[in-house]
């Protein structure tokens, strides 16, 4: 069986649902929007939102796509930085339950937090706190310190604790999210490596944020590295400046398999020459936190056993349809069992 490496920010999300959409104004974070904020930032948003109910998940959009492959049964590992706190503790376990290898680097720092704030119409905004998260470098993959300064004296290059880039031989997939796109170095070396190794490249593109502020690397790295691209329609068009349909042909230009999410509309993939229209799975909407990981994970799972890509379209619909019934990125092992039937299917 195909085993499957992730790499992403190491985050615990924190899940808040909000009354309306007073609370982003009030909190100057846009609707829809991944928000990078600092420690003293993330806690001015806590505190603001005190004493409202609030749900605890391990994430980050890499892990959530790990986690929901290995929850298909699929071997699967994870490169990230965490703290040596409650919440390092709390992501790691969450990891191991599910059967995924941790490649995990600690650090002094607090683990990462993302505070996801649910609008009545389940969109998601977060105000994200990478903190521990951040410092995942080049070197942490083995990266000769002579091509690259080290981030942190914490982790020095020459302790071969903290270098895991040994690990992407003993798989056959790489998933990476958008989100570390802003630490180009670590991105391209860790693509890079994946290629040496023969993987097949996927990447979440992430937030539409996150995409215009850094699109002439993206696309450099994904047409030489990457032959997977998953992007919602909002970060479709901000890669592309085009509506999905066109969006999804510009971007199967520069890799293998492109698929772009359009939400309650399904999705659509495009290799070569072939385009697949995928429909959606009837669900309750109760938080869209997740739907597009878990749709990765669908897909990969699919793609690494040789379905079809119609076949592996459907998975991805049909466990993003699991996920936005739930408040937060984590199923239920019962729902997991039933999951797991229907894929198989």
């Amino acid at each position: 069986m195909k085993k499957i490496l992730g790499m992403g920010n190491a985050l615990v999300d924190i899940m808040i649902p909000l009354d309306d959409d007073l609370m982003l104004a009030a909190l100057d974070l846009p609707k829809g929007s991944m928000q990078l904020v600092d420690k003293e930032r993330s806690n001015q948003v806590l505190e603001k939102l005190k004493g409202r109910k609030w749900s605890q998940s391990a994430g980050g959009s890499a892990a959530n796509t790990i986690h929901g492959i290995a929850c298909l049964g699929a071997p699967t590992g994870y490169i990230g930085v965490i703290g040596e706190d409650e919440l390092g503790g709390f992501f790691v376990r969450d990891l191991i339950n599910a059967g995924v290898e941790p490649h995990l680097i600690h650090s002094t720092e607090e683990t990462g937090r993302a505070v996801a704030l649910i609008s009545p119409d389940s969109e998601r905004t977060f105000a994200t706190y990478l903190g521990a998260a951040v410092e995942l470098s080049a070197e942490h993959l083995g990266v000769p310190s002579s091509r690259f300064k080290v981030s942190s004296s914490r982790f020095p290059v020459s302790s071969s604790q903290f270098a895991v880039g040994g690990i992407f031989n003993r798989y056959d997939y790489f998933h990476i999210e958008g989100y570390l796109v802003q630490n180009h170095r670590l991105i391209e070396t860790a693509v890079a490596l994946a290629k040496q190794n023969n993987l097949i490249v996927s990447i979440d593109l992430a937030s539409y944020n996150v995409v215009e502020a850094n699109r002439d690397f993206l696309e450099e790295i994904i047409k030489k590295y990457v032959d997977i691209v998953f992007a919602n329609e909002d970060e479709a068009k901000a890669f592309t400046g085009k509506e999905p349909a066109d969006a999804l042909k510009e971007i199967s230009r520069m890799c293998k398999i492109a698929i772009v999410k359009t939400g309650s509309n399904g999705s659509m993939i495009k290799r070569g020459k072939e385009i697949f229209r995928i429909g959606i799975v009837p669900a309750e909407v109760i938080d869209t936190t997740g739907a597009g990981d878990l749709y990765a994970s669908g897909f990969l799972y699919g793609l690494s056993n040789d379905f079809p890509l119609q076949r592996c379209g459907e998975k991805g619909a049909l466990l993003a349809s699991g996920v936005i019934e739930v408040i937060g990125s984590k199923m239920s092992q019962a729902t997991w069992k039933e999951l797991q039937a229907k894929v198989l299917e």
